[in-house]
């Protein structure tokens, strides 16, 4: 979603209704949510994961060095925290990065074991493609083995479902994750 900074809640109520609704129209149906880091502010946090989610979804984007020039607003810390409340009260967690925006290989495996230690329990690693020619650049292709790499290594430091590859974004395979998760 789109950060919502103008509400005071930073859209959280939104959120929450919205899951409450769907909740009520069919109570088993697995929601996934894809949320701003509301600030850092874990009370509007709450508010989300009040509504029972099945998956609270934030993602970290990039590497901690690129967070500013991709991530206008957001901090590297401040993603990562909302992502280990949300795991403190329970929850399946989810994050995803790009490739292509100028990261470092040794950034890349530390950003891994970033989350491996936040124990977030899926990752999404997708292609960086050029939204606007106001956003950044793709800095390069990153080649199917190289997704490959990082699906294994991922694994390998105990993220339990890695989805990698050019094409993938948050969404990929969020049917086979949810039943894994809920």
């Amino acid at each position: 979603s789109v950060a919502r900074d103008e509400l005071a809640d930073g859209g959280a109520s939104v959120w929450a209704a919205t899951i409450r609704a769907i909740r009520h129209r069919n109570p088993y149906t697995a929601i996934e949510v894809l949320t701003p880091d509301f600030k850092g502010n874990t009370t509007h946090v709450d508010v989300v994961l009040d509504a029972r989610p099945d998956i609270f979804n934030h993602n970290l984007e990039t590497v901690e060095r690129l967070q500013k020039p991709v991530r206008v607003q957001a901090r590297y810390d401040r993603s990562r925290s909302v992502l280990r409340h949300a795991k403190s009260r329970g929850y399946g967690t989810k994050t995803g990065l790009m490739l292509g925006v100028g990261e470092e290989q040794s950034e890349v495996a530390q950003t891994l074991r970033d989350i491996a230690a936040d124990q977030t329990d899926i990752l999404t690693i997708g292609q960086y493609l050029q939204p606007t020619p106001k956003h950044l650049p793709v800095s390069r292709w990153a080649p199917p083995e190289e997704f490959q790499h990082w699906k294994e290594f991922g694994l390998s430091i105990g993220i339990g479902v890695v989805e990698s590859g050019a094409l993938v974004r948050s969404s990929y395979h969020a049917d086979e994750q949810s039943r894994k998760y809920t």
